[in-house]
């Protein structure tokens, strides 16, 4: 896959321009098949921190989502006996590099780096917000101002096409997929990519035109819109994805099976009604937690991955 800006930390290390079939690093084993990294077998290798450290993804503010996870992480506490932190990370690739280098416990990894998490860091997703009826994910939209004149994808031809990170389904590797795929339209031949950073740097850069157009993740959006970051008719839609994922929540690997155990208890007990993380999530339709694999419902980000050429290779 060929990249256009400076590939950072972990990013870089899993890269490799082939097709093939998904594999872990060779730190880890998956001895059932189900893709994710087991949890070591001898005790001396697990690990029971008296604090966890949790980080959600760093899609849009910390220090908005810092109180938003505050009860939550309340919960936790109180389900594990432990003391628990939320960890503002800054991007993908440092989210990843702190599981990677065993500072990280709990972490909501987004879409796009859920594989790169999962290959790379020993990441074990086991749940995903969903609505009331058990429906999850977002799509992708490509995005412009109404006024830009640009009124169909064809239209960014020529001009500045604003991504988030490599590492985003939504941000980067889908719509570099469906620009190539459906439109015949590649990055530096067709169009100018540019890099924000964040689905909320992308979605201001287009409300405030810094940006001509944009790939975001239409949930991002909803819950920017519903706090008045953004007003709805500074932004236009020109083109929507089929549904993806949503982030994955899960654990580092090697944290003692028991305290895996109540970390997924905690998850699916904790009642959101009333809660800061119910009024947040609920701008985008997420009541509850639900039990996922990654093996299923991540197929389809993997599919994507191949079709980018990409091969989780780590080192």
């Amino acid at each position: 896959m060929k990249l256009f800006s400076t590939f950072t930390a972990v990013a870089a290390l899993c890269a490799a321009p082939a097709f093939a079939e998904f594999k872990l690093s060779d730190r880890y084993t998956d001895t059932d098949g189900d893709l994710i990294a087991d949890i070591p077998q001898g005790t001396d290798e697990q690990i029971d921190p008296d604090t966890l450290i949790f980080a959600y993804t760093p899609v849009e503010d910390p220090a908005v989502y810092a109180e938003v996870w505050d009860g939550f992480l309340a919960h936790v506490s109180e389900t594990t006996g432990k003391q628990v932190q939320f960890f503002p990370v800054q991007s993908n690739a440092a989210q990843i590099e702190a599981m990677r280098a065993g500072r990280l416990h709990i972490a909501g990894f987004n879409t796009g780096s859920n594989p790169l998490a999962v290959a790379c860091a020993g990441f074990r997703p086991f749940a995903m917000m969903a609505a009331k009826d058990g429906s999850f994910g977002y799509e992708m939209e490509i995005i412009t101002s109404p006024d830009s004149g640009i009124n169909e994808v064809t239209d960014i031809k020529g001009n500045q096409m604003a991504f988030t990170s490599e590492t985003s389904n939504s941000g980067f590797k889908a719509p570099s997929a469906i620009l190539k795929s459906e439109f015949g339209m590649v990055a530096g031949t067709d169009f100018e990519p540019v890099f924000s950073g964040k689905h909320d740097n992308s979605i201001l850069g287009v409300a405030n035109k810094d940006y001509p157009a944009a790939a975001i993740a239409n949930s991002v959006k909803a819950r920017m819109i519903e706090r008045d970051v953004v007003a709805e008719d500074q932004l236009k839609v020109i083109y929507t994805s089929q549904t993806f994922p949503t982030t994955g929540y899960g654990t580092a690997h090697n944290l003692a099976p028991a305290l895996q155990d109540k970390i997924k208890e905690a998850f699916f007990s904790y009642d959101w009604e009333g809660t800061a993380l119910a009024e947040e999530f609920g701008k985008s339709g997420e009541e509850q937690f639900i039990e996922i694999s990654f093996q299923n419902e991540w197929a389809v980000i993997r599919t994507i991955d191949e079709a980018n050429n990409v091969e989780y290779n780590c080192q």
